[in-house]
This record gives C-alpha cells, structure tokens and sequence, in this order.
C-alpha cells in the first residue's frame, strides 16, 4: 500500500534499507559468536602409530589420537611440540597398504580335508564386510599368476573360499582382487591349491619336517630310543653270528689244508723208499 501520489518504488527502495540497518546492526553480534564457535573446533594429531600388519596388501595399524591444548595457536604457528598435547587420548584403527601386489602362494590339502583361502583377514573384523569390493577367479588345474588364464569365480563368502570337502577338481590357482570404495586397487593376491588324493605320501618338505618335530617330541622319545636299542642289539647278533661263521670257515680251510700237505709229503717219502 502507498498513499495518493507517492511513488511505487521508493517505497520498495525505503523498506530495502530499513532492512540493511536491521542486518548491519546485528552483524557485529553474529561475527564473535562464529568465531567463538570456530576456536572451539578440537584438533588432533597422531602420537603413536604401530607399523602395518601386513607386507603386502591390506593390513591393520593401531593409532593413538591425542587433543591439543590450543588448536588455534597451534594451526597458527604450524608447529607442534609435546607440552602442546593434552592428556585426552584415544586409540583407533586404520587401514594400511604398502604395496597391492602379495605374489604366489601354494596350499596343499588332501582330498577330503577342508581348504579355506581368506582373502581380508583381520582388516574384515577391523573395518567391515562393506567397506570393500572382492572380486575372485580361477585358474582350474594349473598353478600360475598368469591373468589370461584366469575366468570369473563366484564365491558365496565374498572375502573368501571354502572348499568342504576339498575334491581333486578343486585343484588350480584362485585370484583375489580387492577394491576400496573409490574403486582403487589395493590388493591382489594368488592361492596355488595342489589336492592330494586320499591315502598319497605328502612331499612337501615344510609338512614333512612337522612330522619329524612331531615324532621328536617328549612323549615319543622313549618309543623312538627302544626302538633304535633293538635295531642295535639286532645288528649286534648279526654281526657275531657272521663273524663266527667267517672265523670257522677260515679254521675248515687253514686244517683241510694242513691235513693235504702232510698227507703230500708221506707219500713223497714212500716214493723214495
């Protein structure tokens, strides 16, 4: 509304800067309250980090937090120094990475047994089974890191493969490519599986000398001491048994020969009667 013969927009133009005053009057009360608000913001810095749990691939490190006395100076002058710490810690953890490639493994099971290849491992329990994309394939009897050889593998686990029971034709080479959720690759690795069928000698040295630390273990030295203490004796009898053998038929000889030489020079004496 405007009274006769006022015009339009001056009032529009004079209700414009009542409102301005009103803002600029209350920007001065606004501006401290922000900044107020912003001092408080807590900042902190790492003190303490534990190295990665992993060589290879995704690993686990543990880091303590600790809050700064005064952000602001400190964001200031861009340098922090041990006085500057408060006491207000916490422990968290994070995920690491040193290099996504962890190369060839080899398994070997025997048929029947149960084979299970975890692709994650501590870092699932440490972040979350949605955290990251796992992808797997499968190189069907052959033990390789060669890609072409590989096809799609649809594993029900997602970060991992079971196999139980384990069959012959599980045998071969299974890939595991991990992404983070900004589709980076942060880990891939290979399982050589090699299955063994049931009742075959495993040849593989590391199994083998399991078995030997196994069978050197207190409870069974006493049966391995008998047992090499009867080899011994055996060998023992054996061995006077041949000796006696050889020194009898050396006295045989020694009297057979004995006896035809005497016998030789009594009849060389009658021929020359």
């Amino acid at each position: 509304m405007w009274l006769p013969g006022e015009d339009k927009p001056s009032s529009i133009r004079m209700h414009t800067i009542t409102v301005l005053r009103g803002f600029l009057l209350l920007l001065p009360l606004l501006l401290p309250a922000d900044m107020a608000e912003e001092e408080k913001v807590p900042l902190e810095v790492i003190t303490d980090s534990s190295p990665c749990s992993a060589t290879c691939g995704l690993g686990v490190k543990t880091q303590t937090l600790c809050l700064l006395k005064d952000s602001k100076t400190a964001m200031e002058e861009n340098d922090v120094s041990p006085p500057d710490v408060s006491q207000k810690c916490r422990v968290q953890k994070a995920t690491c990475a040193d290099s996504w490639q962890c190369g060839l493994r080899t398994i070997t099971v025997t048929s029947g047994e149960r084979a299970e290849i975890d692709c994650l491992g501590e870092v699932m329990e440490a972040m979350g089974r949605f955290t990251w994309r796992v992808s797997w394939r499968y190189a069907r009897g052959i033990i390789s890191s060669d890609d072409s050889l590989f096809d799609r593998w649809e594993a029900p686990l997602l970060d991992r493969v079971v196999l139980d029971p384990v069959r012959e034709e599980d045998a071969g080479t299974y890939r595991c490519d991990v992404q983070d959720t900004s589709y980076r690759r942060v880990k891939r690795a290979y399982w050589g599986v090699r299955v063994l069928p049931a009742g075959v000698v495993n040849l593989d040295y590391h199994s083998s000398l399991t078995q030997w630390e196994v069978t050197e273990s207190p409870e069974n030295l006493g049966v391995l001491h008998l047992a090499t203490g009867r080899v011994l004796l055996h060998a023992m009898v054996i061995s006077f048994i041949l000796t006696s053998l050889w020194v009898g038929l050396l006295f045989l000889y020694r009297t057979l020969r004995r006896r035809r030489r005497d016998k030789s020079n009594k009849t060389h004496e009658n021929n020359f009667q």
